[in-house]
Parts: structure tokens; sequence; C-alpha cells
């Protein structure tokens, strides 16, 4: 028999959203499944994102539910919806780990994304020739086919800044990660000035955080926000060295907001930060 293919991200975030409403109701799984005309294992696999569910059936779930969120309804029927199967990512499944296609799904479908990086570009805004030398420096020594499948996964990602009507991009750069020489004098130049060229874009906006700032609420850490159509359905991505961790609890997403809006006012203005790249790229 052959496997059931493994659920979107979208998916399982949407039979998460209803399972969630479910339990605010205060209805168990067994009276809800009653009152919706289905047994109660039906809605396990719905909760469960093992089965689909129909735009339909979440309209109805939400009015059993008494959800008066319109727009955070409307938002998860678009969910419903969406197609499941045929997306570009697809085809890297059986060369790269799971959480980096799920990565690709949420960053295609996010309304703008936020992002503040420590100690590396991030990868929105690399160069291949840069993406090559991160790649190359993974524990374990991935082999040569390995570091190109991962190159080219991430240079498609990065459709979602360049496309045709691309959505916002922000992002905050730590001073330290524009003075690592990744690839040598040639490549860090270059990525820099493939920084300089991407924040005069108009949807992108490029802060440097200045070494003067110090110390600074979430140091250290990365951050991927990526905001769904209603902010109860964003997401925060953050790496970790065994691959990407996704939280969306309540607190979680206002924790990680606040924490953004707190290193974008201490970053510079996007003029003063590509001068400062200009900069350092010169005094390579």
């Amino acid at each position: 028999m052959a496997s059931r293919p493994a659920p979107t991200a979208r998916r399982v975030r949407l039979a998460a959203e209803l399972r969630k409403l479910r339990e605010r109701a205060g209805l168990t799984s067994t009276d809800a499944a009653q009152m919706l005309g289905t047994s109660s294992g039906q809605l396990s696999n719905v909760e469960s994102a093992r089965f689909g569910v129909s735009p339909d059936r979440v309209r109805a779930m939400a009015n059993l539910y008494s959800c008066t969120n319109q727009p955070y309804v409307d938002a998860l029927v678009g969910m419903a919806g969406e197609k499941s199967r045929g997306w570009w990512w697809e085809t890297y499944r059986e060369v790269l780990p799971a959480g980096l296609l799920t990565l690709a799904e949420l960053e295609h479908h996010a309304t703008a994304i936020r992002t503040a990086f420590t100690s590396h570009i991030p990868g929105m805004l690399q160069t291949a020739d840069h993406a090559r030398e991160i790649f190359r420096q993974a524990i374990p020594t991935p082999t040569p086919p390995e570091v190109e499948h991962r190159v080219s996964h991430r240079i498609k990602r990065q459709d979602v800044v360049f496309r045709e009507g691309a959505n916002p991009y922000s992002t905050v750069i730590h001073e330290a990660a524009l003075h690592m020489r990744v690839g040598g004098r040639r490549v860090a130049r270059g990525q820099l000035r493939h920084l300089i060229e991407m924040s005069e874009w108009k949807h992108v906006t490029l802060r440097v955080l200045p070494f003067e700032v110090g110390a600074f609420p979430g140091s250290g850490q990365s951050i991927n926000y990526l905001c769904g159509p209603v902010p109860e359905l964003d997401t925060v991505q953050l790496d970790q060295f065994h691959g990407p961790v996704l939280l969306d609890a309540e607190a979680h997403l206002e924790k990680y907001r606040r924490l953004l809006d707190v290193v974008e006012a201490a970053a510079l203005s996007p003029e003063k930060s590509r001068k400062l790249i200009h900069t350092i790229a010169e005094s390579l």
C-alpha cells in the first residue's frame, strides 16, 4: 500500500487552528463530531492533518465553535481551498530535510517577512557564491551534490523577494555579519554589493545594527517572522543547529513582534545602513 503523502505545513497549521477553536468552545471531539454529522475518528483525522478539509466544512466548524473573527475565519477557509501539491519545493523532498521545505512553503505564502540576523546574511539576500560557502561548512560535511541542492533551493526561495508584486521584506543585520569574509574578499565584496543593490528596492527595508549599540534584546538569536493573512496566523522561525524551529503560540508571536520592534528601532536608518555597507565593501 502506498504511503500517504506528508501534509503541507499550511494543512498542519489549519488543523491546529481548528482544534484550538473547538477547545476554546469547550467541546469534546465526540460532541463536536456529532454536531457536525461526522465521526469522532474523522474529526480527529482532520485535527491531526491526516485528512484534508473542505472550505465549506471549515465555515461550518467555525460557526459551530462560535468564532466571530471573520477575517480569521476567511483566512482559514482560504487555507482549506489551497492546492496541496505541485509546488516547486516538492521536487526537493527526497534530497533536503523536511524543515527546509516547510520554510519555503511558509515564506511563499507570507504576506510580509520581518527578520533579524546577528552573525550571518539572511538567506533571502545571499548570493549563490556566499550561500555555497556557508553550506560547505556544514557538519557533517556535505557532498558536492548536496551543497548544490541546498544552494539551488535557497536561490529559489528568494523568488518571494524578486517576483513581480513581491510583498514587503524587512531585515536587520548586525554589523558583525557584514565584516565576515565568507568565501574570501571577492565573494564577500560581491555579497555586500548585492545587499546595497537590494536595499534600494522599494519593498525591501534593510537596516544595520551597528557595533556601538552594544547589548540588545535577543542578541545571538536569528529571527524569521512570517506574517500570515491575519496576525493570528503568523509564524516565527528560529534557526537551530539541528534545523528550523517553528513557533505560532499567541504568546510567542507577541514576544517576537515586540523584540523585532525594539531591534529595528535600535538599528540605523536604511540610508545610513546603505552607506555603512558601502564603506565596509570598499575596505575589503
